[in-house]
């Protein structure tokens, strides 16, 4: 589970959405280690992990593939040195006018079971399927708004929508500074899913990022980035579902 497309391969799916003639596929490559597996302000692993993943894109379709191994066992939690999750998304991006909008499905798998929730770990988790759409528009002087909508069509039957307000500021040709910051509202059948103490539907979390790009060639790029995220209401998401809330990391990028 993960933020499927960062901001700058959103813009480009987007741009080749709105292409009149067919182009060569784009594959980007990409092997993120984080010092904690936080999803949606649930905290998956407090420990160690690294998350490899592999984007397909032309003409505004694209696929994914992402996966996290468990580098530490989250206190004997889940399992070290083991993969536990593999996600695939299939998408499509397109132009409204102005408006970067984008559509698609995500299958979320799971080799190894995440245990019953207890003291902090997050509820087991089986294999389900969710749709999305979102929409991006562009500021001006670095700035996007965004939003994007979740609906779970297999476990869960219900929804989880983000608003965020992101800026990206070019320190150079080769060096970008990204901060951004998110808010989310889930339905409560998410909640209780999820975060098993959880009575109401509502405000779930949100989540403040600060992040360094440098892009060594026009090919190879390292991203640093620390991230803080925390509950919004401890009847919607509790505290006991939140272990973690500042993490960080490092990610090297290739797009061929």
């Amino acid at each position: 589970m993960k933020r499927f497309f960062s901001m700058a391969a959103l813009v480009a799916l987007a741009a080749g959405g709105g292409a009149t003639q067919a182009t060569a596929a784009t594959a980007t490559a990409a092997l993120d280690t984080n010092s904690a597996y936080v999803w949606r302000g649930l905290t998956f692993n407090d420990g160690f992990v690294v998350q490899p993943s592999v984007d397909v894109s032309a003409n505004g379709f694209a696929l994914n593939v992402w996966a996290n191994y468990d580098l530490d066992d989250y206190n004997g939690l889940v399992e070290e040195n083991q993969f536990s999750e593999v996600d695939l998304t299939a998408s499509y991006a397109f132009k409204l006018g102005a408006v970067d909008a984008s559509v698609g499905i995500v299958e979320y798998t799971f080799p190894t079971t995440y245990p019953t929730a207890n003291e902090g770990a997050p509820k087991a988790v089986k294999n389900t399927a969710e749709v999305f759409a979102g929409l991006a528009y562009d500021l001006g002087r670095g700035f996007v708004v965004s939003t994007k909508l979740y609906y779970d069509i297999d476990e869960v039957n219900d929804f989880y929508v983000t608003g965020g307000l992101g800026y990206s500021y070019s320190i150079n040709d080769k060096t970008t500074l990204g901060l951004s910051g998110l808010i989310s509202y889930a339905g409560e059948d998410f909640s209780a899913f999820y975060a098993p103490d959880s009575t109401d539907g509502g405000f779930f979390n949100y989540m403040l990022t600060a992040s360094v790009k440098y892009m060594a060639t026009e090919a190879f790029g390292i991203t640093a980035s620390i991230n803080y995220t925390d509950s919004m209401d401890d009847n919607v998401l509790p505290d006991t579902n939140v272990d973690t809330t500042f993490f960080g990391g490092v990610s090297l990028t290739y797009t061929f």
